[in-house]
């Protein structure tokens, strides 16, 4: 699973007629959760310019970092896991919501989704000290495996509140929090009386309503080389999100072999499948970003047979040496853009 430093895969945002911006569409762009976003809108009413935009995206943002940075020591997730209680805690009801859906995925993915394995990510060096001086041996894994784990977690959505069955337990919101960020942004826009946007960040992209050409979104997926960025294939989003995790710039090499960042839970190892990369469509980002971590967990075969069991639109590209192919599910098909 990704963790404390999981990179965002970016997803170029493209129009249908390619690189020229409509007069009517208004844009904003800036940092956040150590990442980027940018927010494209279509016939704005009257009374939204580019700062009111920007002062409602800031709004957003900094409710989310307020309670789920795990970089701020005053957020509310930060505080549950400095706590040693065993007791219910109570939070806000939006890391509640968080939460018990990031415990959902866990679930129904066996577990390659764990919002707890923040302390094996951070053992093979993908945390905030680096990489480390000496891989961690089976004693160590078995160790750290013992402190982690879904299964040690509980939320509760009304009243909303958390409590963890070991005390050091600790939760990384990375691998979803960025979703829920973007699903939160899509409806402050609606209360905007917003009904045509794209909103994007660090690469978690969920479009409603049409471009300014009056037709669906067009969102390019980078290809997974560590390379400059280029177009893989292009998907069309209407009232829909995407993400792509992957695993083809966040790694080292040692000794010949290369450690990816996606930790498996269930091993407490990096993953070694060939899978470059995942696309995940879905209702949500909430939903996809979780699920792009999961199903890049399991690799191909497994995710494949998941994803298709759970009727979701996926895109597996799997390096085979030099040539990457894709697999995709039959509900990918009807997003794919066919030049």
């Amino acid at each position: 699973m990704v963790g404390a430093n999981r990179a965002f895969i970016t997803l170029l945002a493209l129009l249908a007629a390619g690189c020229a911006r409509a007069p009517q569409e208004l844009a904003i762009s800036g940092p956040t959760m150590g990442t980027t976003y940018s927010i494209k809108v279509v016939s704005a009413p009257d009374d939204l310019d580019a700062n009111a935009l920007r002062r409602a995206a800031d709004e957003v943002l900094a409710r989310i970092d307020r309670s789920m940075s795990g970089y701020r020591p005053d957020s509310e997730i930060s505080r549950f896991n400095a706590s040693l209680s065993t007791d219910w805690y109570e939070v806000s009801a939006d890391l509640a919501i968080v939460v018990d859906y990031a415990l959902q995925v866990s679930r129904q993915s066996g577990g390659a989704f764990d919002i707890t394995v923040g302390p094996l990510v951070a053992a093979w060096g993908f945390g905030d000290e680096g990489e480390p001086v000496d891989l961690p041996d089976d004693a160590q894994l078995a160790e750290l495996k013992a402190r982690v784990g879904y299964d040690k977690l509980q939320a509760r959505l009304d009243p909303p509140a958390l409590r963890k069955s070991k005390a050091t337990l600790s939760v990384n919101l990375n691998g979803v929090a960025p979703g829920y960020a973007v699903d939160l942004m899509a409806q402050r826009l609606r209360d905007l009386h917003v009904s045509h946007f794209m909103i994007d960040i660090g690469g978690e992209v969920l479009a409603r309503g049409d471009n300014a050409r009056g037709e669906p979104w067009r969102i390019a997926v980078e290809q997974p080389v560590d390379a400059e960025p280029e177009p893989y294939a292009i998907v069309q989003l209407k009232d829909a999100a995407v993400t792509t995790s992957g695993e083809y710039r966040h790694y080292y090499d040692r000794d010949g072999h290369r450690y990816s960042h996606t930790i498996d839970p269930r091993t407490g190892r990096p993953v070694e499948h060939s899978l470059a990369s995942v696309v995940v469509i879905g209702p949500t980002s909430m939903h996809t970003d979780a699920w792009a971590t999961a199903l890049n967990v399991l690799g191909v075969e497994a995710g494949r047979e998941l994803a298709v069991r759970l009727a979701m639109p996926v895109m597996f590209i799997e390096a085979r040496g030099a040539e990457l192919h894709s697999v995709v599910t039959p509900q990918f098909e009807p997003y794919v853009v066919v030049p």
